[in-house]
């Protein structure tokens, strides 16, 4: 996949060395399971650059229709995907695309709860077979994960007989239901899950079925400030950043 990463020295140090009188206020857009990351990244940045930057996270899909809709944004972050359709739209500045992580898809139960098997593809049906009930975002929010699932179920063969326990999360986290016991079992990317105390990862999805979603950043066409989003982007790939993927279930880089 291709990937481009704008670690220029000369843009990020003077990105960075900018004085607070002269700091820009940055607006990012990021989607699903990369907000959590951007927000423990933000203070090095901000500290660093002077630079103020405001998160809103949605969708990938209501992101879409929202800078469709003509909402500005300095840097954007989401799918490689849906990254490239907004360059195409000229929404996104041509050649800003940088490939930042990606994260695969796991199972969780409420804390303390038995783990049931999920080792291969005839233990994970079993499992959601079993269950009394099953949490995945809902694929009408145009979450990612959500999508994958509803899919995967129906591949699977087993869509009609799970839909009728299906509570489907419009958004944000699924761990809620699972935390609150309203769903058995949830079904979410990992790095939305092991932030909550109130749920354990029992594994990701076995190999034959797993889905990577990357995520990728872009600079906003309408942005007044190209410095400093490359900074910004810069800093959500850099070493710190490395780091702090691994921690979040997340794997630096996009193969």
């Amino acid at each position: 996949m291709r990937t481009r990463i704008w670690l220029l020295a000369g843009v990020v140090g003077s990105a960075l060395c900018s004085t607070p009188a002269g700091a820009a206020e940055l607006k990012l857009l990021t989607a699903g399971a990369f907000k959590s990351t951007v927000l423990a990244l933000l203070p090095e940045y901000e500290k660093a650059s002077g630079n103020k930057v405001s998160v809103d996270n949605d969708t990938a899909g209501a992101l879409m229709k929202r800078i469709a809709a003509g909402e500005t944004f300095d840097v954007v972050v989401m799918t490689p995907e849906g990254i490239d359709q907004l360059t195409g739209e000229g929404k996104v500045i041509s050649g800003s695309r940088t490939n930042l992580a990606r994260v695969g898809v796991g199972v969780m139960v409420k804390s303390g709860a038995s783990k049931p098997d999920i080792s291969t593809v005839d233990a994970f049906k079993k499992a959601v077979l079993e269950a009394k009930s099953i949490s995945f975002i809902d694929p009408a929010s145009g979450g990612s994960s959500g999508i994958y699932v509803e899919k995967l179920l129906d591949r699977l063969g087993i869509a009609d007989q799970v839909r009728p326990k299906e509570k489907l999360k419009q958004g944000g986290y699924v761990a809620d239901y699972v935390e609150s016991g309203e769903a058995e079992l949830g079904i979410h990317q990992i790095s939305e899950i092991l932030p909550h105390a109130g749920v354990t990862l029992v594994g990701p999805l076995p190999k034959e079925i797993q889905n990577y979603t990357v995520y990728a950043a872009g600079i906003g066409r309408g942005t007044k400030d190209v410095d400093a989003a490359k900074a910004l982007i810069a800093s959500l790939a850099g070493p710190s950043a490395q780091a702090l993927f691994k921690s979040k279930g997340m794997e630096p880089g996009t193969d």
